[in-house]
Formats: C-alpha cells, structure tokens, sequence
C-alpha cells in the first residue's frame, strides 16, 4: 500500500491531511449528506423485519 504522502499522482500539492480533515471541504459535505439521512424516516419495511427479528429471538429464548 502506498502511503498517501509519498503518492506522487496527487498533483494537487496539498498535504495528505488535509484531505482527512474533518472540518474540511469534503468532510463538511459527508456531514451534510449524513444529516439528510439522519432526519429521514425509518421504511416501515425495516421496522417490521427488525420486529420479526425480536420475535424470532423471543421465541428462540434469545432474549436480551
């Protein structure tokens, strides 16, 4: 594996750590995406499969 500072196809000059900056330009967009997501709702679909889940274990004597 190379290591991300001695990449030599970067061209861009600026350091490697940048680009893994969390308060950066690509890690404030991630941020933003991830909010989006965050605030959607659960698909019913998912929550009656998590519910056949705990029912599955529940009979299984898995319960937690």
């Amino acid at each position: 594996m190379i290591e991300p500072s001695k990449d030599k196809r970067r061209g861009s000059g600026a350091p490697a750590k940048a680009a893994f900056d969390p308060n950066g330009p690509v890690g404030r967009k991630l941020k933003s995406f991830y909010d989006v997501i965050e605030t959607e709702p659960v698909p019913d679909r998912l929550l009656d499969l998590l519910e056949k889940l705990d029912e599955a274990e529940r009979k299984a004597g898995g319960g937690l």
